[in-house]
């Protein structure tokens, strides 16, 4: 794609599409939730083409390698060929997933979900009147 030798990790996280601006993707890297090569880092730290990133995003991680560095956000498409993830993070982020819609599952239905629409409340009161 590009002809650069090095990038701001936070410049390739937004460019990479794994946060929506360069500000997240600032935040996460001065929040710990990034490493470049098995150590934290700043926001300024240039990452270059063969580099081991981990991103830990809401309870989701992955594990990817640098492939090719570009400042400018791309289409999701070309966003996918700066990195290459393997198949043990991708495995272990399908675990994360599936746990995650577990959980959802067993917890309660929110209060908005017990409430009934217009629609519904007319057909209750409906019932009720007929009831009587």
């Amino acid at each position: 794609m590009s002809e650069l030798n090095e990038v701001r990790i936070d410049k390739w996280l937004w460019a990479a599409r794994f946060f929506k601006t360069r500000g997240l993707a600032a935040e996460a890297v001065n929040g710990g939730k990034v490493h470049v090569n098995g150590q934290r880092c700043k926001p300024g730290k240039e990452v270059k083409v063969g580099d081991l990133i981990v991103i830990s995003k809401d309870q989701y991680s992955w594990e990817v390698r640098v492939t090719d560095l570009n400042k400018q956000r791309r289409p999701a498409q070309e966003a996918a060929l700066l990195y290459s993830e393997d198949q043990a993070s991708i495995a272990k982020r399908l675990k994360q997933i599936e746990l995650h819609k577990q959980q959802q599952a067993l917890q309660h239905p929110s209060e908005r979900e017990h409430k009934p629409n217009k629609k519904q409340r007319r057909q209750i009161h409906r019932f009720k009147q007929d009831a009587l």
